[in-house]
């Protein structure tokens, strides 16, 4: 009786020790897009020249077939982008210069709407990156971190997004949006192995900062940032992937970027 059952349990073990396909992964799982679109609505910084898109030729040319070529003039920090250490540290990595390996990595979620919506001028604290940690554990190492004030569903109503309509240097004077508090800056860098900090606003120091110390902060050891990102709420806490790809611009402080998240 005992030769009916060896047969099936050799079948098992090969179908086991056969090596998974690491594509599967890919395969099955689920992209998530965390772009705007660009066009004339993308939100700018007030001081700066908005997103403009112009037609070179579009329609049917001389020999008959159709044929499209256009023309964008854009500002490297406007819209969903990127933000290199050369930004606020000097001499730190220009965007073509930022290893490929630090534009991707494990995704978290800090999700403080509840405080932030109520509060336009809230500034995401240490408190709040401990008590994500209680919940879900540390921060792992490597990680992409992403800030979700809730702010993202304003987008790109100007005034509720960034407090004013304005333009210029009036427009900066009246800004109000959420970001993230130097001191939690200088806890994350201190005391957490992290490759970046992204959120849905316009920058990641609150509207009212003048000094930009968060950016200062965070560029000066190295990291990068990813302002205006959309779709944060379709997003789990932990458990996804981040990649975020900025154009390569040579000597750029920023750059527009096409940003996702893989959900296995």
């Amino acid at each position: 009786m005992k030769k009916y059952f060896i047969i099936p349990a050799l079948l098992l073990v090969t179908a086991c020790s056969r090596p998974a396909d690491p594509l599967d992964v890919l395969r099955n799982g689920r992209w998530i897009d965390l772009t705007w679109t660009f066009d004339e609505h993308s939100v700018y910084w007030p001081t700066n020249t908005p997103f403009s898109h112009d037609t070179v030729f579009a329609g049917f040319n001389e020999k008959g077939y159709y044929y499209s070529s256009f023309k964008f003039s854009a500002e490297e920090h406007g819209g969903t982008h990127f933000d290199a250490p050369v930004h606020f540290a000097q001499g730190g990595n220009s965007v073509e210069k930022v290893p490929v390996g630090q534009l991707a990595g494990e995704g978290i979620v800090v999700n403080v709407s509840s405080k932030a919506i109520p509060d336009p001028d809230y500034q995401i604290t240490a408190s709040d990156l401990q008590d994500w940690e209680k919940r879900y554990g540390r921060i792992p190492d490597d990680a992409i971190i992403l800030l979700r004030t809730g702010f993202g569903k304003f987008y790109p109503d100007k005034e509720t997004y960034t407090g004013t309509a304005l333009s210029g240097a009036e427009g900066v004077a009246n800004l109000h949006f959420p970001g993230l508090h130097p001191d939690a800056a200088r806890w994350l860098v201190t005391n957490r192995k992290i490759r970046a900090v992204g959120l849905d606003t316009p920058s990641i120091d609150y509207g009212r900062s003048s000094d930009f110390m968060t950016h200062r902060i965070l560029y000066a050891a190295g990291l990068t940032a990813y302002e205006n990102i959309a779709n944060l709420e379709n997003l789990p806490e932990k458990g996804f992937w981040v990649m975020a790809l900025p154009m390569k611009i040579k000597g750029g402080s920023g750059a527009p970027l096409r940003i996702v998240a893989f959900l296995p």
